[in-house]
């Protein structure tokens, strides 16, 4: 119960705090380049429900990896879609395995406060989304099906974003993509996500594939997108089946990828955290002090940020397949995780705004990150300390 009134105070406190802080939110526009150790811009762009095994063997899939790094073992986090991308933004998804409509708090700071602490520009476009900041389920198509929907849209789901016009304003559908695009403003960091159609969730790789390749073959030799120090990855949600290892078939493609790296494999333990952790080491950001710490970054970035790419246990035996319970978990329920504010990685720190919300002693005394690899799940849930 102390517990419980202690964070219903820190959520209402921080809530005030980010409505009155983020308006001015540092966003310096596409226009200022903040340099990075090993790129200056990163791309990532989603796919969905498909098998490492199909997605390789797929012919459009295979003509893309050849030009780029495949990392091949890179996991998904649980199931189902939602859950993974809020993960790949926020470093944790909350015991979450439902495709509901979910309002992340807005005390729980997310990727894009790492970023504008530090003026680098960011966006998400979603494609056939209604309007920028469009904060509703869905929108379904001219055959009444799902077009574009919120679950594969990580950033609103966040109110931090969401509940900020300057921030939700960032969050665009495809059609301002191709005019940033002419006018040479893409921002720094970008998410992707194409339609359903597209993305392969109601077609299939055959399909999300041709898309894939037919929509990156021109930018690549696109300056505006693929710049000298781009990163792109494109990448899965998750597997298709619960049987399987969640693992899922990535590449990284762009001009920031060492020429001698380009048609070979990076065998290290990554998943949808290695994203953050990533971007964290490249430009020297601080962290969110939850699943992003632990997380291996991308070993040729790691080789320039002096990071160490650690050796999973048992990775033959990770699944990552079911969510444990959590305050987002349609069933067994547990306490909204706080990050853990002393955490450090490679001299990169937590956010002092974060330390500032969760810092005080009777918070940090149940906190269960703890910067380990190993990513958390139904078969490891995370153990609170005694007494919380």
């Amino acid at each position: 119960m102390i517990l419980t009134a202690v964070i219903v105070a820190a959520i209402a406190f921080a809530h005030g705090a980010s409505a009155g802080n983020n308006e001015d939110n540092g966003h310096k526009g596409p226009g200022h380049v903040v340099e990075g150790v090993a790129f200056d811009r990163y791309i990532t762009i989603w796919l969905e429900n498909t098998d490492f095994a199909a997605a390789s063997a797929d012919p459009n899939f295979q003509a893309l990896t050849k030009q780029g790094l495949q990392l091949t073992n890179y996991f998904a986090v649980t199931h189902p879609s939602e859950p993974n991308y809020i993960s790949t933004v926020g470093g944790e998804y909350f015991g979450m395995q439902n495709d509901d409509f979910t309002q992340v708090p807005a005390n729980i700071s997310t990727i894009v406060d790492l970023l504008e602490d530090k003026g680098i520009s960011w966006a998400e476009y979603q494609e056939d989304m209604p309007s920028s900041g469009f904060t509703g389920f869905q929108s379904l198509n001219a055959q009444g099906k799902n077009d574009y929907v919120r679950k594969h849209n990580p950033l609103i789901i966040y109110d931090s974003v969401a509940t900020v016009p300057a921030r939700a304003n960032l969050i665009k559908n495809f059609t301002l993509f191709q005019e940033d695009l002419k006018n040479n403003a893409l921002a720094q960091w970008i998410f992707i996500t194409p339609n359903m159609t597209n993305d392969g969730h109601d077609t299939n790789i055959t399909f999300s594939s041709k898309w894939a390749i037919d929509f990156l073959g021109p930018l690549l030799k696109n300056p505006h997108f693929n710049g000298p120090k781009t990163l792109i990855s494109l990448t899965f949600d998750e597997n298709s089946t619960g049987r399987l290892q969640n693992r899922v078939d990535t590449v990284l493609l762009g001009n920031a990828v060492p020429r001698s790296l380009i048609g070979t494999q990076d065998a290290a333990f990554y998943n949808h955290y290695s994203d953050i952790a990533t971007i964290e080491a490249n430009w020297k950001l601080h962290t969110l002090g939850r699943y992003d710490v632990g997380a291996n970054v991308f070993s040729f970035v790691a080789k320039k940020t002096g990071d160490v790419v650690r050796t999973l246990p048992d990775l033959d035996k990770t699944f990552l397949n079911a969510s444990y319970p959590g305050v987002f978990n349609s069933g067994p329920k547990a306490p909204l995780p706080i990050p853990n504010t002393s955490l450090v990685v490679n001299h990169r720190t937590v956010l002092p705004k974060i330390v500032a919300t969760w810092g005080s002693a009777a918070l940090q005394k149940c906190t269960t990150y703890n910067g380990s690899l190993v990513v958390p799940s139904a078969a490891n849930p995370p153990v609170l300390p005694q007494g919380c």
